[in-house]
């Protein structure tokens, strides 16, 4: 199988340590990114999930404290039932 030159930009501090990692794999950049785009298109979509990093242990708490009605103020059922209250502290 023939191939072809494709050119792309890498930020250099991550080509560095890409190439890096791979080759602690034996494998060049050239053969990682051909193996990325063999599985993309097996699979017809990206190989891995792509999404936001997970939160840290601090916002997991204040998550689950939140779904647990840990720390958190009383509920009003009206904009006037809030006002009553707020009134009462002063």
């Amino acid at each position: 199988m023939s191939s072809t030159n494709t050119s792309i930009k890498i930020d250099p501090a991550l080509k560095k340590e890409s190439q890096a990692l791979f080759e602690s794999f034996g494998l060049s950049l050239s053969t990682a990114v051909n193996i990325f785009l063999r599985q993309a298109v097996r699979e017809q979509a990206i190989p891995f999930r792509i999404g936001a990093p997970a939160p840290n242990s601090e916002t997991m708490k204040a998550i689950d404290d939140a779904r647990n009605g840990i720390g958190l103020s009383k509920g009003f059922s009206s904009v006037e039932k809030l006002m009553e209250d707020l009134d009462a502290d002063d």
